[in-house]
């Protein structure tokens, strides 16, 4: 049972009914495995069942839905759920308005526009759950207008972003082969796995797709065009036994992804080619010719200014960039927590930021994943 299609039945048939014709929109974002659609058998253990966000205009009443039916389609209306009504039993029909429900997740209302900050600062894992999932009723276009602002980054803190992530590439593609040399096959493992996630996640930033969080970055790999011919190397940098092996499927997969980032054409292209690190005998890519690349082409005053008050490395022209919240952290603590995402524009080389306030109506945390 797809959860969205449950979602979709369970709004059509019993909580449309019961609005009484009142104007409101209506959708299943955010949270949850099913909105991303990578939602199993297994995803039905916990924090699934019918579930829906009804959005009705900024101070009208809500609606109760204390008289739903105890079970729909086989599926209990009243469950518990991780991280909503304290663990305790309560239905999953989340009332509130469309601005509240977008500011709760990422700080702002994007209907507003986002500026450089609420770019940097919003993980990409949350920017991919309220642009998928599905919406089924939305009348006044609400929820479009929000999510075609939260589409995709404007072209410069694009570049900044892919800039910021060969740069994670090239602080560590030496260490696989140097680990090796050293008879630490365990140590060269670990920067392999790095090295394949960073790869993982340019794949995204190349292809215009939001991320997901790490339970699914490799299903949604999967789903991107550049994982038929950059996946087979990238597992066979898992895979491989010795660090030879490891260090050619390592830029193979890179030198796809470098072609894939020249296709862009944001950028002076790049030879793709490993060619040696110094005078040793081990192979990368010199990953930080793209961020070179890459930050020259950026005009757009803000982000201009930002790669400029950075400074170079060394004062060369490799730029010490950061990168967005997601590529300086990866703690769940912060990525789920838009308040401390937003507390940690200093890491970015922000100045401090503001949010909006919580929603108001429902007052409760979004529900876990699945």
């Amino acid at each position: 049972m797809s959860g969205i299609a449950l979602s979709r039945r369970f709004y059509e048939r019993a909580i449309r009914p019961s609005l009484g014709g009142r104007p409101h929109a209506a959708a299943l974002l955010g949270e949850g495995s099913e909105v991303l659609g990578f939602d199993d058998a297994v995803s039905t253990d916990h924090d699934f069942g019918p579930r829906v966000q009804v959005f009705l205009p900024l101070g009208a009443p809500a609606p109760s839905f204390d008289a739903l039916p105890g079970t729909f389609e086989g599926y209990p209306t009243v469950f518990a759920a991780t991280g909503r009504n304290g663990g305790e039993p309560c239905h999953h029909v989340e009332v509130t308005d469309a601005g509240a429900f977008f500011a709760r997740r990422l700080g702002i209302d994007p209907a507003a526009g986002l500026g450089l900050a609420d770019w940097l600062l919003t993980p990409t894992q949350t920017l991919a759950a309220l642009t998928a999932g599905a919406v089924f009723h939305d009348p006044d276009g609400e929820l479009a207008r929000r999510r075609a602002a939260l589409s995709w980054y404007p072209r410069d803190v694009w570049r900044y972003a892919l800039a910021a992530g060969w740069l994670r590439v090239a602080q560590e593609e030496a260490f696989v082969g140097r680990a090796g040399a050293v008879g630490d096959d365990l140590g060269s493992r670990v920067v392999a796995g790095r090295l394949v996630r960073e790869l993982v996640r340019l794949a995204f930033l190349i292809e215009r797709r939001w991320a997901p969080y790490p339970k699914w970055l490799g299903s949604g790999f999967a789903r991107l065009h550049l994982a038929a011919t950059a996946g087979p190397p990238l597992a066979a940098a898992l895979a491989a036994a010795g660090t030879r092996e490891r260090e050619d499927a390592l830029v193979t997969a890179a030198g796809l992804l470098v072609a894939a980032t020249n296709e862009l054409g944001l950028a002076a292209p790049v030879d793709p080619e490993p060619r040696a690190f110094h005078t040793r005998d081990i192979r990368v890519l010199h990953a930080e010719r793209l961020t070179v690349a890459l930050t020259a082409a950026v005009t757009d005053p803000g982000v201009r200014a930002l790669v400029d008050r950075l400074g170079g490395r060394r004062g060369g022209p490799i730029g010490t960039l950061p990168g967005t919240i997601d590529q300086v952290t990866d703690s769940t603590e912060i990525l789920v927590d838009p308040a401390r995402c937003r507390r940690a524009a200093a890491l970015v080389g922000l100045p401090a930021v503001g949010s909006c306030a919580p929603d108001h109506d429902t007052g409760r945390p979004p529900a876990a994943a699945a």
